[in-house]
């Protein structure tokens, strides 16, 4: 029994490690579409500053996200820009929202290009 569920852990851990890969790829690729570097997305606080960069946002809005309840709003908010970036709609707003792991690497990985912030 021991070993079972061992097993089914060790599964489990491989494939949330392979979805945790996938979503960082797909970020990597939409930082370097916007002209950042993309070891950027995996700095806590700088992926902010510059994704708040690729969206045309000043970066005090990050001290925007370290208030609880705000950080939320302008996370939505945020993310809606970053789709407006690359040319897309509220729709895709939603999936980057509610499926992360599949939006965002279809983003970075896909034929989207980057059109400015908020695809001025």
């Amino acid at each position: 029994m021991e070993e079972l569920l061992l097993g089914a852990s060790l599964l489990f851990m491989l494939f949330y490690l392979g979805l945790i890969l996938i979503y960082i790829v797909g970020i990597w690729n939409i930082y370097i579409k916007a002209g950042q570097p993309g070891w950027a997305c995996i700095i806590p606080l700088y992926n902010v500053w510059v994704l708040l960069k690729i969206v045309g946002k000043p970066g005090w809005w990050l001290l925007l996200f370290l208030i609880p309840g705000v950080n939320a709003v302008f996370a939505i908010w945020t993310t809606n820009l970053l789709a407006k970036s690359f040319g897309k709609d509220i729709a895709y707003t939603l999936g980057l929202i509610f499926l992360p792991v599949v939006f965002y690497p279809i983003l970075g990985l896909g034929s989207a290009t980057y059109q400015g912030p908020a695809g001025k």
